[in-house]
């Protein structure tokens, strides 16, 4: 009888669900599209999407780089900003639409003062409801996944981005529409340079709140997540609110007050990072006798630069394949350090730890065979000794087990 591969407990094969998700993601961002169309020339349209597309690469990049402990399965990533591009804008935009017609109707205030209390009490609802459900939809049917606050905030931030790269069009369209190529350009420089992390930070906060529900199963899970979506909600709306009432002052203010939710989020980022070393550096030492991790392996998998060297190591003696195997064997040991708490805190039943405890085990030991290990080298290796290059400064097999961070 085959066997599937045991790759599988990496989750990152595309499904028939994300497959229609993306397909209606996408038919939402198109319809989106009509809209701005609708609104300006094709010719502005084009200018916009061109503005608002070119800082998402750089962007994606950033967010991307917290990620490198442990990358989350590319599917989902994928999904989040789909979500964000194409769902949550259209459904955001047409709710604040009706939003802001019903004040205007009911209330009788001008246009100006209308648009400023739609988006400073109103839009934050909506938008943050829309992003965050994506975030609820991982924590019902990808719950594993998050394994740490920097998993929601990786999550938030591609369903903030996606969200804010559609969002801008729109902007930039309007822009050109009312003040022409100048106010363009400031539009562009407020939104695409100076804050173009503003809607992934908000929804953070959400993103974090579900991560911390992920590991945890007390009944005040909900009420968590609804503290993160009214954090959510209060963040943006004091950006829309500053923006639209503080002029200046209240822009500067906008700004700083961000700056210090982007640092203490790279805090919290890099203390998960000591906290999944700390898991590897618990969980992985009984697994030597089977030879699938060794001394050497825990020290080089504990520290982001020697995982880096690591794959430099195995790209210079194996080339493309080295590299691969590498980086199987990092993600597969890293993933067999959280399964082993998502066990100890009862996030998963004993089958399927031992189904995904057998499976992330034969990837690495199919990781290990194909390892470069140049042939001058090999009897050393086979001893427990890394050949050079592999761990620089790792102890020998004979140190008492504690490897520095």
């Amino acid at each position: 009888m085959k066997t599937r591969d045991p790759r599988w407990v990496f989750k990152d094969r595309p499904s028939f669900a994300l497959i229609a998700g993306l397909v209606l993601a996408g038919i939402c961002a198109l319809v989106s599209f009509s809209f701005d169309v609708l609104n300006g020339a094709p010719v502005q349209f084009f200018i916009a999407l061109i503005l608002a597309f070119a800082p998402v690469p750089l962007l994606l990049a950033a967010v991307l780089a917290l990620d490198r402990m442990e990358p989350e399965p590319r599917s989902n990533l994928v999904f989040a900003f789909a979500w964000g591009a194409g769902i949550a804008v259209l459904v955001a935009g047409i709710v604040n639409s009706l939003n802001l017609h019903y004040i205007t109707d009911t209330v009788g205030l001008s246009a100006a003062s209308a648009r400023n209390i739609a988006a400073t009490f109103g839009a934050p609802v909506v938008e943050e409801t829309m992003k965050g459900l994506v975030l609820l939809g991982l924590l019902r049917f990808r719950r594993a996944e998050l394994d740490g606050p920097t998993d929601g905030i990786i999550y938030a931030s591609m369903v903030g981005l996606g969200f804010a790269m559609t969002e801008n069009v729109s902007y930039y369209i309007a822009a050109q529409d009312q003040f022409g190529v100048q106010g363009l350009a400031v539009t562009v420089v407020l939104r695409g340079i100076l804050s173009p992390f503003a809607h992934p930070l908000f929804t953070s906060m959400t993103g974090v709140a579900v991560a911390y529900a992920a590991r945890r199963s007390g009944s005040d899970r909900a009420l968590v997540i609804l503290a993160g979506w009214i954090a959510a909600m209060l963040l943006h709306g004091m950006w829309n609110g500053l923006a639209s009432y503080g002029g200046f002052v209240g822009l500067v203010i906008a700004y700083l007050v961000l700056l210090v939710v982007l640092f203490t989020l790279i805090g919290v980022v890099l203390r998960d990072r000591r906290r999944i070393v700390a898991l590897l550096q618990r969980y992985l030492p009984p697994y030597e006798p089977t030879r699938l991790v060794d001394a050497a392996d825990i020290f080089m998998l504990s520290a982001l630069s020697r995982r880096r060297q690591a794959r430099q190591w195995a790209k210079a003696h194996g080339g493309k394949a080295g590299v691969r195997a590498m980086s199987d064997y990092q993600l597969a040991a890293t993933e067999l350090g959280l399964l082993h708490e998502r066990a100890f805190r009862h996030i998963v039943d004993d089958q399927t730890f031992h189904e995904e405890q057998r499976a992330l085990l034969e990837c690495m030991s199919a990781a290990k065979a194909r390892f470069p290990v140049p042939r001058q080298h090999a009897r050393a290796a086979a001893h427990g000794t890394p050949p050079p290059g592999y761990a620089p400064g790792a102890p020998s097999p004979s140190t008492d087990g504690h490897w520095p961070v």
